[in-house]
């Protein structure tokens, strides 16, 4: 009795996996790297679209659904050993991670930039780059948790966004 008592707990418990769609109303966030743009939803709309830069062959920025698991302010660039804050340190002032090929948000992100002139180009090793103003306000409005869908599509924001229930 006791486990069929545990096995109800745990299926209808807040963490028990309820699927990958996110919610209407969710923060989300959708980067095309057709148009080298990205969406953010929240509150079932689109509250912004702006220019980014993405991996400079096609393979670079990883394509699918990810989860956000790591934010932090003015981060180090360890592949250079360069600390925050510096302004030769290429990830600007903020770095949203996210889980790509089991990378625990450490390796690919959406970030910001110390060369502004490189947005709406295919330049970067893989992440996701945006101007400093774009990329602190996102970081303000995206919590931990919060889906990022990356995508190479003709479709428009709305439409990616109604596939996959972040908007009606």
């Amino acid at each position: 009795m006791m486990s069929y008592i545990l096995s109800l707990l745990l299926f209808i418990s807040p963490i028990w996996p309820l699927g990958d769609n996110p919610r209407v109303g969710d923060p989300y966030l959708i980067i095309n790297k057709a148009n080298n743009k990205i969406a953010y939803i929240d509150n079932g709309k689109i509250q912004g679209i702006y220019p980014v830069a993405t991996g400079k062959s096609p393979t670079l920025t990883p394509e699918g659904e990810f989860n956000i698991t790591v934010k932090a302010k003015n981060p180090y660039y360890r592949k250079k050993n360069i600390p925050g804050g510096d302004p030769r340190n290429p990830l600007g002032t903020r770095w949203i991670g996210f889980d790509a090929l089991d990378t625990d948000g450490r390796i690919y992100g959406v970030h910001g930039t110390n060369n502004p002139s490189s947005i709406g180009k295919y330049i970067t090793e893989g992440c996701v780059r945006m101007r400093k103003k774009d990329v602190e306000y996102l970081y303000d409005q995206i919590p931990l948790g919060a889906k990022v869908l990356i995508v190479k599509s003709p479709k428009s924001f709305e439409q990616l966004a109604r596939e996959k229930g972040a908007i009606q």
